[in-house]
Parts: structure tokens; sequence; C-alpha cells
């Protein structure tokens, strides 16, 4: 069978037979027939806890040995005294000791003999008992591990990498960091599960993409599938720091001492021109997404503006291409993990996903809806595929209203220009408030009120076609629901949660462990418009997207802008808006100069994937009366102000 064939099926022979061997081998069940459910049937404060340093083949830090990364295991006792193997849940993060994990900033902690006390985060003690190992590994160049934090290049993958080889007796490991004492993994399967938020979950992007043998799964949650996009967007910076600043925030102090190497290729391979180099080459994901053996568990907040929804959407679009297994959940939140916003039902569903995967039990979960988005606050819907089956792009047109700057959005091509100036100070929530108003910083365009609900469901894109007065030009494009609603409220400190004082226990706790984690709330905002989607780029690279160059004022340029990726229902009543504007305040850096640019709405278009495609986009305008109301929402999430975000 061709090796693409494995992700369009899920293998229900080899499955079912493999339900039947594990029910009676590797976890305890007392049901009759075959295991639906891993119970925790194991004790966690019995369990073995030690670590390992796993040999990556490299050597970072140029000391002339090869790196180690450090591996703090805890598994269960139990099998491994009757010698049957675990599956393994592993979390490679840079964070376990500089920053810590989860809401609230957990670090590990070790006993005197330097095994791990805490593990961060649930996944121990919930996994544990029912039978799975759990594995937190110190990227290359943190907390216990040799070599050198290279940003999602290939000191942070392949020493992640390196341990899934280890687990599956390809790589060499040893009982302490310098030592010549070998450390086996025979009490592992092999099948391993990758896990993590941000930077966790961008390296188990990575390591999937290297196709490595032995990885079954991975649940990247909020997670970046293209360095250069975390950094730009179309040659537009999106902030004032580049790879070398978040370096050097994880960097163990020792690391610090020994890579001022890959410091300088930070800097000097990462221009802040936007230049997409080698560098940054080596830190795309998307572009092997056509190695990925692992099927994929996508979660991620719609309204996350540090990792942003671009990174899913490009990397679930490969991932469909290459026939890959996926399910996805979407949230309204910002930057937030799923165990803060939808506890039971993600631990619940984690918990399968992982049965299934890495265990071989038929539970159901492949045959459940692809898709879970959360359509308001706590209110959740599915879908069978995502995005759904008879998504259709359609080309909308802008046109010219009766006052400048304040046109209409359909399906007809429109004629003449509009007008605008950059203006750094402002940005998408002062351009939406003032959508009906003519204003000098942007050009609005919107329908009148719909009829029936819009669904938008995918990536969608902008053509401008622009003349600058200037040599750069930084340009915006949102996609807006107008009308009033209740979202979570993604620019406060929580990014769409409160945290509670209140505490719920999910799995076993030790003295030195707990299980028990604070509560969430949804914290909410009352709305008279939502941005749903934005793109931006720099006007330079209209020829070339991985170089930009200056421009020539009064001549006309056309580029295409990629918008992030959503999934958003426009209700009856509300109206859909297509804003172009220069800098997106906080979003985007601005350019060297303050241009105005004339758009010619001939040339301009917006290709937006609507659930039934221009036909959904026709009934739901249909009879509406098009253009400005001149009484447009005035109050929106607004962006927080420019700080350095940590992935």
């Amino acid at each position: 069978m061709p090796t693409r064939t494995r992700f369009t099926i899920w293998r229900t022979l080899a499955t079912a037979a493999l339900t039947l061997l594990v029910a009676g081998f590797l976890t305890p069940v007392t049901a009759q027939g075959a295991a639906r459910e891993s119970r925790p049937v194991y004790s966690y404060a019995q369990a073995i806890r030690e670590a390992v340093w796993v040999d990556t083949g490299l050597d970072g830090d140029g000391d002339g040995r090869h790196d180690r990364v450090a591996v703090d295991i805890v598994r269960p006792r139990e099998p491994a005294a009757q010698g049957r193997k675990v599956p393994v849940i592993m979390d490679a993060s840079p964070y376990y000791s500089c920053c810590g994990r989860g809401n609230e900033s957990q670090r590990k902690t070790y006993d005197p003999a330097g095994n791990v006390v805490r593990m961060p985060l649930f996944y121990d003690n919930y996994f544990v008992p029912r039978g799975y190992a759990v594995v937190g590994v110190d990227l290359a160049g943190t907390n216990r591990s040799d070599g050198c934090v290279d940003i999602g290049g290939r000191s942070d993958i392949l020493s992640a990498k390196a341990v899934v080889d280890w687990l599956n007796g390809r790589a060499r490991a040893y009982t302490t960091r310098t030592g010549t004492t070998p450390a086996t993994a025979g009490w592992t399967n092999g099948r391993t599960g990758m896990i993590g938020k941000s930077w966790d979950g961008t390296i188990a992007n990575g390591v999937a993409a290297t196709g490595v043998r032995g990885l079954r799964t991975v649940v990247p949650i909020s997670a970046i599938s293209s360095w250069y996009d975390y950094y730009f967007s179309q040659g537009a910076p999106l902030y004032d720091s580049g790879p070398d600043w978040l370096a050097d925030y994880v960097d163990s102090p020792d690391a610090r001492a020994r890579c001022a190497a890959v410091q300088r290729r930070l800097v000097e391979e990462a221009p802040r021109t936007g230049d997409l180099t080698s560098l940054w080459t080596e830190r795309d994901y998307v572009k092997d997404a056509r190695k990925v053996r692992a099927s994929v568990f996508v979660v991620h907040g719609l309204q996350d503006l540090n990792v942003r929804t671009r990174h899913f959407g490009r990397w679930w679009d490969a991932l469909a291409k290459n026939g890959v297994e996926r399910k996805i959940w979407l949230s309204q939140t910002g930057h937030v993990d799923p165990f803060d916003f939808r506890r039971a039902a993600w631990v619940d569903t984690l918990h399968r996903w992982f049965d299934h995967e890495l265990l071989g039990y038929d539970n159901g979960i492949d045959r459940e809806p692809m898709a879970d988005v959360e359509r308001h606050p706590d209110r959740w819907a599915t879908s069978t595929t995502w995005p759904p089956s008879g998504t259709r792009p359609t080309t909308l047109r802008p046109a010219a209203g009766v006052q400048p700057g304040v046109g209409t959005l359909g399906l007809r091509r429109g004629t003449g220009t509009e007008t605008f100036t950059d203006d750094p100070r402002l940005g998408e929530t002062d351009w939406a408030a003032a959508t009906d108003t003519p204003t000098p910083a942007k050009a609005a365009f919107a329908t009148g009120p719909l009829t029936r609900d819009l669904r938008l469901s995918g990536s969608s894109q902008v053509t401008v076609t622009a003349t600058p007065t200037t040599a750069t030009a930084h340009l915006s494009a949102v996609l807006v629901d107008l009308g009033p609603d209740t979202v979570r409220d993604y620019a406060a400190a929580g990014e769409g949660i409160t945290t509670l004082t209140e505490r719920t226990c999910w799995g076993e706790s030790t003295a030195g462990d707990s299980a028990c984690f604070k509560e969430t709330a949804a914290q909410t905002a009352d709305v008279g418009f939502t941005v749903l989607s934005r793109g931006w780029a720099d006007l330079g690279t209209y020829a070339d997207p991985g170089r930009g160059a200056p421009l020539t004022p009064g001549r006309r340029y056309t580029i295409t802008l990629d918008l992030a990726a959503t999934d958003h229902v426009v209700p009856a009543g509300h109206r859909l808006a297509l804003i172009v504007a220069g800098t997106d305040k906080d979003l985007i850096d601005p350019p060297a100069d303050t241009p105005t640019l004339r758009v010619d709405l001939a040339r301009t278009s917006a290709r937006v994937p609507f659930v039934g495609g221009a036909a959904a986009f026709a009934a739901a305008t249909s009879g509406a009366a098009g253009g400005a109301l001149g009484s447009g929402p005035s109050n929106g999430v607004r962006v927080p102000g420019g700080t350095y975000r940590i992935p």
C-alpha cells in the first residue's frame, strides 16, 4: 500500500486486531470484548520517575562533543514489572525552567537524585495511571540540556526527533549528562504522541514534518507552522524584535555563554527587511507536509494575535492536500490552551484521541465530526469536515459609494478609485468603528444587512491594485462582521478567559505534583462589530513575496494579501465589510514613509470561502440595501498595545 494511502482511512482491520491485542496485554480491562477506554488502574504515586540524556548527533554549541538533551520520564511501574510495554505522550519545550507551562506557569521540580517530582500540566497525573508514559524534553540549550536554542531550526527539531528515535531504539541515551552508562527504552513500544501549546506545539509540527517513524500523532495547540510567518507577513514586520531576542529569553545561563555564534546567525540571517532567507526556509514546516506520517489534532484560537491563525490555516491545507488524518478545534479565544476554555470536554476528547491513536482502541472518535467551532462563548457547533463540504471561494468586488471611502461590497466589478493615507496611530478597531464614516486612513466597503446567515470557513485573499506616493508602503486588509454580539474578550489579559480560585482535579496527585488546577470562566465583551480575518503585506513584495523592492511613487502595483484562516457566521441582519488601509497599529510595524495610496477598484477584489459559495452570498444579500447605513457600530475588541509576545 502506498505510504500516503494510510492517511485517508483509519485502518479498521488493523485497529480491530490491535485492540484485541492491547486489551489483554497493555492495559488491564475487566469488561468483556474489545477495550474502548483506558482506565486509571496503575498507581501514580508509585510511578517510575527517571531522567536520561539523549544524544542528538549535533554539536550546536561547538564544544567538540555531541549535544545531549535532558528527558524526564514518568511511567507506570506495574507494566514494567510485568514486561509490558507502554506508549508515550511527549511534550518537548524550551519553557520548563525559564517560564513555566500552563495557566499557572508550572515549572519542573526535582528530587535530590535529579528525578522529576513535578511535571507541569495534567498529562502525567491523568495518563500515567491509564497506562501511558509521559515524557518532558528540555529543548537543546534550555534547562538541563546541552546545545543552543535556534528558534525552530535544526537544533530545536532534531533534538526532539532524537528522543522519538531513542524511544524506538534508533538513538543513544545515557543515564547522566556527561557519563558513558547507556540508557535504553525497553519499557516502551515506541508509539509516541507529541503535544504542546505554542512553541511546544510548534516542535510537534516540526518533528512530524521530518516523517520520523514511531510518531503516531501530534496535538499542536496554538502552534507555529512557519517561523517567517511568526515574524513577518509578506514582508511586513509583525514585531519590533527578531528570533535572537526570543532565543536569549529561553536560553539557560550556560547556553548564553556558549551560543554566541548561534545568536549572531539569528541576527544576520533574519534581516528586519522581511526578506525570505535560507534561515526562514529551514523553519518552514508547511513545505514538508508531504512527509508527515502522524495524525494531527489541531487546536487554535480564532482571535490568537500571538501565533496568528495563518499558521494553522496553511498547515491544515497542506495536511489535507497530502491526505493526513486530522481533527480540529477552533475557539473564540486568543492564545489559550483548551484545558482553560473547555476543560471537561477537552480532557475527555484528548483521552479518547490518544486511546485511539496510541493504544488502537476502537472508541468511535474517528467517526465523529472533524471540527468543533466555538460560535459564542461556551457554545460550540460541529462540522463533519473542515472546511465544510460545499465551501467554495467567491470573488467579492468593492465599489464606490455616495461618500468618499465608504463603498459597497458585492459580486459586480466596481469602477473608480478610493484614496487613503497611512496613519500608524490607528488600527483595525479604529477603522471598523468608522466603517460608515469617511475618514482619511482607510477605505471601507460593506454589504447591506444580510437576509440570512452567511458562513465563512477557511482562508481568504484580497488582491489590491494601488498607486503609492512614496517608496515604501504597508497594506492591511480586514474582514469585519458589522453588528452587535457578545464575544470572548481576546484582548484582555486572559485572552478570553478569567481565572477563578476554585480548583478541580484531573488525575492523581502526589505531595510534589498536584492534579488540581484553578478553574476558569469565559471573559466576554459586548461589541458592535467583530474583526474576523486579517492580512498584511509590504507593497514592495508585489513581484516577489520573498524579497521587497523600493516602490516608484506614482506607479500602479498589484499585490495579493493572504488573510488568516477563520470560521465565522455573519448573522442575518448584520453586514460584512472589507476594509483596506495601511499600518494596523500594534499588529504590524509602519513603513519608513507615510504614503497615500490610490486604490483602483476595478482591479481590487476579495476571494472569500463561503459555505455554499457565490449562491449563498447572493441569497444572503438579496433584497438588502447595499452600502453604508450612516449609523454603523462603534465598539469592538481593541488590540492590546505592542509588547514582546512569547510563542
